[in-house]
């Protein structure tokens, strides 16, 4: 069986990592991209990692020829990418009449802007062997709206858009688009939350629970598999219940 290469964008946040490690232990080789990091969050990340097909490779995901540069650079060091997460998003919070220009493209440009940059970078060479697995990660704030994310919502909401019309293009060639929609999340943030902000939350959730970043990487790899070849287009919600739709 072909060995896989896998590229998690935002690889080295909680998130990222997970999802790293659930590709690694089904047998893909992972490469985690990400901003260049500091000594002691790679050596976490690292140990975290330790035993598993994972490596790291500096990238901005904002910068159009920074990510042709890293596609270059996975297909020099590991081969052909086949599987591709983008994952990396940010934040800038705040309500729109209190949003400035640089908090707007900030977001847009990471999460939105970034998943054209490297997507336009994969997408032929995938088509051209004939298999490729995209997963996007959106969120629920992109289909219910969050009060003091104009931007972080738009972004989420129009990366779907982005996903449905990507994969009609590419589908005939094996190549699979979907999108993964998380709702709370274990993250230093939501761990951060004031307790009864953090009770409200859990309450609105139905079943219980704010989510582990293991929910949300099974779900990833569950789309990114070589047999997932009959689901694209799609968004997979991980929210716990919290928004329910068909």
């Amino acid at each position: 069986m072909t060995q896989r290469i896998a590229v998690v964008t935002g690889g080295l946040g909680g998130l990222g990592t997970e999802i790293c490690k659930v590709l690694a232990r089904a047998g893909r080789r992972v490469i985690a991209a990400d901003l260049p990091p500091g000594t002691g969050r790679l050596a976490a990340f690292q140990a975290q990692t330790e035993g598993l097909d994972v490596h790291f490779a500096a990238a901005d995901v904002g910068d159009f020829d920074a990510c042709a540069a890293l596609v270059r650079q996975v297909h020099e060091r590991h081969g052909a990418l086949d599987i591709l997460v983008n994952n990396a998003g940010i934040t800038r919070d705040a309500t729109l009449r209190k949003m400035d220009k640089a908090q707007w493209d900030a977001v847009l440009g990471i999460n939105l802007d970034g998943v054209f940059n490297l997507c336009r970078h994969v997408v032929d060479g995938m088509q051209a062997r004939g298999f490729g697995r995209v997963v996007n990660i959106s969120s629920v704030s992109g289909q219910t709206g969050n009060f003091g994310q104009t931007n972080y919502a738009a972004a989420k909401a129009g990366l779907h858009g982005f996903t449905m019309a990507l994969a009609r293009e590419v589908a005939s060639k094996g190549v699979t688009v979907n999108s993964v929609s998380p709702g709370y999340v274990e993250t230093p943030m939501t761990q951060a939350m004031p307790a009864d902000a953090r009770e409200r939350t859990i309450a609105a959730v139905p079943v219980g629970r704010i989510g582990q970043p293991a929910d949300i990487a099974r779900a990833v790899a569950f789309l990114a598999a070589d047999d997932a070849g009959y689901i694209t287009g799609a968004n997979l919600p991980v929210n716990g219940g919290l928004f329910m739709s068909f």
